[in-house]
This record gives structure tokens, sequence and C-alpha cells, in this order.
């Protein structure tokens, strides 16, 4: 052990009068250790709800939408031509429609989204969400009974229908009598009922075969193509590269520009939260050098023997240095311990439950990134160093002769 280190210690763990340093410093290592945990779990809350809510987004609808000028009127060929660019992995045709949708005295808005059944579960998880019922109820439709509609498990529950009952749909798109245009109302049978784990799709969507969803809005044509591709995060690239390789023609918007606003306001969320917390770390260095100027105070006869015994500045302010370190650096790893286990607890157990109507999701995730703990780490012991400084610059310039005169 060097002589620095030995000393450091030697004062850190001091009994009988430096006790009360002692405590000083203890609690400026717990104060350190809290500040860690709460910046970790804080950021462990944001990027798992961040994550959370982008996984069920991209898994409900597409990851890119493409329109194309004059509108698409066979879409098969477009489907074939769209698969073939770098990158994509599914496509599917749909056109997107509003309904007033009643079951006897209940009634909600929905947004009817008209659907491929076959290709449909290339660019979403529909398939995967069914809890009853089956995709293929929009395929298999009897003549002698009302088109199939497939509505999310808490539209269900609003409207109080089940697998089989029939609802009837309201479109904006009317018919002109001589009474004025009229509202289209259809009967449509419930032929599934999904879970997509997202409430807003849940309780507000209703998927429907193509040929129906062209007489409800009207429509004699798809009015897009989506798709889906390998990696979420070049997405934007992808949909930049469509036009390019399709033609002018080609109009691409890929999902984080449809959800940039929310994606924004959690980013700036996350932000404000690790300032805020972080200076629960600040002040705990602030606490350090507290403990540190009453250990000079306390130390200074020390001081002035070492400096008497040959023993360089230099040295002198390495030893308040490296107890400040050891203060700093104990106290993060405890709280970056602690806070990694308390955000593993919270993730397994999911013992944080919330409204899903309000924040889309059921519970709140906690998820750790590497990069951000690794950040929170560092930049704790970076703090800790800095309030090191002072004291331990003071400590090497104290001047021996003044500090035994009176001894």
């Amino acid at each position: 052990m060097s002589f620095e280190l030995f000393v450091a210690l030697r004062y850190l763990f001091a009994r009988r009068k430096q006790a009360f340093i002692s405590l000083i410093s203890l609690i400026s290592m717990i104060g350190v250790g809290v500040g860690v945990m709460a910046l970790v779990i804080a950021l462990a809350l944001m990027t798992g709800l961040q994550g959370e809510l982008r996984d069920k987004i991209l898994s409900s609808q597409a990851h890119i939408y493409v329109w194309k000028n004059g509108g698409i009127t066979d879409y098969r060929p477009e489907v074939e031509k769209l698969r073939q660019v770098p990158g994509v992995v599914g496509a599917a045709p749909t056109i997107f429609g509003k309904a007033l949708v009643t079951a006897g005295e209940s009634q909600a808005f929905i947004s009817v989204k008209a659907i491929d059944p076959a290709l449909e579960p290339s660019v979403t998880a529909i398939k995967d969400a069914m809890r009853q019922g089956s995709l293929d109820a929009l395929t298999n439709e009897p003549e002698d009974q009302p088109p199939a509609i497939l509505i999310g498990q808490d539209l269900a529950g609003q409207l109080g229908v089940h697998l089989g009952d029939l609802v009837t749909l309201i479109t904006p798109q009317g018919t002109l009598s001589p009474m004025g245009v009229l509202p289209r109302t259809r009967r449509a049978r419930v032929g599934g009922i999904y879970n997509l784990g997202l409430y807003e799709f849940d309780s507000s969507y209703g998927f429907v075969s193509l040929p129906f969803g062209e007489r409800l809005t009207g429509m004699n044509m798809v009015e897009l193509i989506q798709l889906r591709v390998n990696d979420i995060y070049d997405a934007p690239r992808i949909a930049d590269d469509v036009p390019k390789r399709l033609g002018s023609m080609y109009v691409a918007q890929d999902w984080s520009d449809l959800n940039q606003s929310l994606f924004s306001a959690l980013g700036l969320e996350k932000m404000a939260i690790s300032i805020t917390i972080g200076l629960i770390v600040i002040v705990a260095a602030l606490n350090i050098v507290a403990s540190l100027i009453l250990l000079v105070m306390e130390k200074s006869r020390d001081i002035a023997i070492l400096k008497t015994m040959g023993t360089a500045p230099r040295r002198v302010m390495t030893i308040f240095m490296l107890q400040g370190l050891i203060i700093g650096i104990t106290g993060t790893v405890i709280g970056g311990l602690g806070g990694l286990a308390l955000c593993h607890v919270l993730d397994k157990y999911r013992l944080i439950k919330i409204p899903a109507d309000v924040y889309q999701v059921a519970y709140v995730p906690f998820v750790v990134l590497p990069r951000d703990f690794t950040i929170v780490i560092v930049s704790a012991i970076l703090i800790c160093f800095v309030a090191t400084l002072y004291p331990s610059r003071q400590a090497s310039r104290l001047d021996p002769v003044q500090a035994l005169r009176f001894e």
C-alpha cells in the first residue's frame, strides 16, 4: 500500500476524537449512493417507458407508409415492387376511414382499417394479437351473413359485444337522397377480438376486409401501402430511398415522423429528470468538500509535521484527494449496484401499475442501458473528484510554521 493511500484510509476510518469527521464522511458516502441510485432508476424508468411505447406502437402499425400520386388501382404489383427495396421485409395495402360503431345503446367513434388478411401479418402483429376468433374471419365471409370486423378488447368491453355479435357502422360518406346526403349505414359481425397492448388501438380501431372497406369509405382503390423494415432505426433512410428508387410519384413517411411529438416529449422529460436528480449527486459532493475541509482543519498539525519531515506538497494533496475519491467511488458503486438490483426487481415483478388508458402501458418498465449506466457512474466519480480539488489544494499549501506556532 502506498504512503498516500495508507494515510488517507487512516484519516477516513478515524476513531476517538475524529469520529465526528468519519460520520460526516459516511453521510457524504450515503448521499452519493442515494443520488446515483435515484439517477439510475430514473433513467431506467424513462428508457423502459420509451422502449415499451415504441415496441407497442411499432407492433400495432407499420414502420413506413407509402402513397402514390394518382392512387393505387392494383396494389399487388406495387407490393412486389416495394418488397424489392433493400431493408423492407413486408408490405401490405390498406385503406383508412372513420365510422361510428353502435351496439344496442352503446356507441363509439373508431378508425376503420381495411386490410388484406394474407399480407397484413407481414407488417403488423394483428395475427398474434387475436384473443378470440381469427384473422381468417375477414377472408371467409359467408354471403348470408354481414361482413366481419375485428375490434379491440377494450372497444368490445365498451360496447358490451362478444364474438359473433352484430354491430352497426355509420360512416360520413353518405348517399344522396331527396332529403340531402344521408350517412351510410352498414351492419357488421364481430369476427374477432384482439389485444395489441396499446390502449389507443384496442379501444378505437376496427379491422375489415378490403372490399368491405371500399364500400364503407366509398373508395375504389387502395389508399396506401404499409412497409415493415429489418431495422426500425433505419426506417428514415429507407423512406427517403423509396422515391429515389421508384420515382418521384411515390411519397413515404416513416414511424419516427408520425410519432415525432411523442418521442420528443419523452426525450425532453428524460433529460429534465436526469438533470434534476443529478443535483442530488452534486449536493452529496458538496458534503465531501465540507468533510475534507473539516479534516484539513483538524489535521493541520499532522500536515505540518509531515511537511517538516520532508513530505512534498503534492503528496499531501494526493492524500486528501484519495480520501475524497474513496468516499465518492464507494458511494457510487453502492448506489449503482443498488439501482441495478432495484430496477431488476421492479421490472421483473411489475410492481408499479399505472392506468393503461392514460399512459398506454399497464405497468412501469425499467430498462438500464449500459451507456446510461456508464455515464452515470463516470459522471458521479468525476463530480466527486472535482469536489476534492479545493480542500486538497488548501492542505498542500498549509504553512508548517503557522500550524505549529501555538502547539
